[in-house]
């Protein structure tokens, strides 16, 4: 996935699922250490990883304390081994709650410290715990974690897989993905027990780590990434400095919003207020969907009906259909759990108010790409739009993070496998036209999960 923002900077550095970044200049330059047995030549797997954005943002030079070509060979800092935790996280938290996450793990990781030092001083008669002393590496494609004696590897994590880094004083945090099961769902989220219901969440590693050079490491990797995505541009013959910032942008101002809530919600014809009547103690028997991240007024879509429940019965209302408020009560920008909870609260009335939209239940997008240089600005995982760059061309087109893509330029991907997609992507320029439905509701309309009315 290559969607550009910053990577590593003092107490926050946020590294997406792909290249990008802003360090600081005229720091101390670190130790470095050849080790060709760490780096080795560049995976396909990493090639096949980073093309899912299926085209090229635009690059900005990252300056650092690194040579480019020592991030390449890779480098090697000293560090203390702190402990690990885990923690489960939305998809797309904000960086904010990145850093409250960091801050969390290092508290975690210190709570256990301090318990092991406990029993083992009621075992050992005040026997000093000791820290592991370990070797970072770093390069423009893995971070590994050396036992700094034996050299044995205790971590090894693709760059691609690391999510956020964040340096607290002399901690240094290092929050990885975890790969989820095939088991797991197809945007490799799952519900966490105990958490809100309808609430998906998606597992998360953090490496805690001691070092004088936290703040460096922490810039190292975030200039790791800028430098892996110039030698990715270069390997596919591109020039990183032709990938202007400004070019980008000009295309954009050119681009009107394609298929525009706003007006689509704004014609009269499109809303309605119902009214539904419904036994007291019944419940309402729908299934809502989040309408999906990026669109201009997020709301919840009906994605299932019971049969025989008031909804159904009503005769009133479609699968897509957008609820905006109930009983005077707005949806608008509401996470997805707080409105089923309103639904939920529904059960003792006997009469329910609806204002919604009419909305057909496939969302098509048209995406205007002149050039195969210019970006989407969306990243998709086994059909599934799982990540989308604000105010690029791939938003004003209607794009949707959570959909799952039906259809592109007429024909089907329902069945087809994730590089096929990447590859029509790819090689797509022009007017790009794709049919997409929130993916959640896609499982339910294909036998994929059980409905859980409301």
């Amino acid at each position: 996935m290559l969607v550009i923002q910053d990577s590593a900077r003092k107490h926050a550095a946020f590294v997406p699922d792909g290249v990008s970044g802003r360090v600081c200049n005229g720091l101390e330059q670190p130790r470095k250490q050849q080790r060709s047995d760490l780096n080795g030549p560049v995976d396909n797997n990493n090639i096949l990883e980073t093309k899912k954005v299926a085209s090229f943002p635009s690059f900005v030079a990252v300056p650092g304390p690194c040579e480019p070509e020592d991030l390449i060979d890779g480098i090697i800092f000293a560090a203390n081994y702190l402990g690990s935790t885990q923690l489960l996280s939305e998809r797309n938290p904000s960086k904010n709650i990145r850093m409250m996450q960091a801050q969390e793990a290092v508290s975690r990781v210190k709570r256990m410290q301090k318990a092991a030092k406990i029993k083992k001083k009621a075992n050992s008669e005040g026997d000093a715990q000791t820290l592991t002393e370990v070797d970072l590496f770093i390069s423009t494609q893995r971070i590994k974690v050396l036992n700094a004696d034996t050299q044995e590897t205790m971590m090894d994590h693709a760059l691609r897989t690391i999510s956020y880094i964040a340096d607290i004083g002399n901690i240094v945090v290092l929050m990885a993905r975890r790969r989820m099961p095939r088991s797991a769902s197809q945007d490799c989220i799952e519900t966490t027990p105990g958490a809100q219901e309808g609430k998906k969440q998606y597992k998360m590693i953090c490496h805690v780590f001691e070092s004088e050079d936290a703040q460096l490491i922490a810039q190292s990797i975030g200039q790791a990434f800028s430098v892996a995505y110039q030698e990715f541009l270069r390997a596919n013959g591109i020039n990183p400095e032709d990938l202007s910032q400004k070019e980008y942008s000009d295309i954009i101002n050119t681009q009107e919003m394609y298929n525009d809530d706003l007006i689509h919600f704004s014609n009269s014809e499109n809303c309605k207020e119902l009214q539904l009547e419904k036994h007291k103690g019944e419940i309402l028997g729908v299934v809502v969907v989040e309408s999906g991240w990026g669109s201009i007024l997020p709301t919840v879509i009906l994605a299932n009906m019971m049969n025989g429940g008031p909804a159904a019965r009503s005769g009133k209302l479609s699968i897509g259909d957008q609820i905006m408020s109930i009983n005077g009560t707005s949806l608008v920008g509401l996470p997805l759990a707080t409105c089923q909870g309103i639904i939920k609260g529904l059960k003792n009335q006997t009469q329910v108010k609806l204002n919604i939209v009419s909305c057909p239940p496939v969302t098509t997008v048209l995406i205007k790409r002149p050039d195969l240089k210019y970006q989407l600005g969306f990243s998709v995982q086994n059909g599934i739009i799982c990540s989308l760059m604000r105010g690029g061309i791939a938003e004003r087109g209607g794009v949707r993070v959570g959909h799952r893509i039906i259809e592109i330029n007429g024909q089907s991907v329902v069945a087809t496998a994730h590089e096929k997609i990447v590859q029509a992507l790819s090689n797509s320029v022009g007017e790009i036209h794709m049919k997409t439905m929130p993916a959640a509701m896609f499982r339910l309309l294909t036998g994929q999960e059980t409905p859980l009315y409301i």
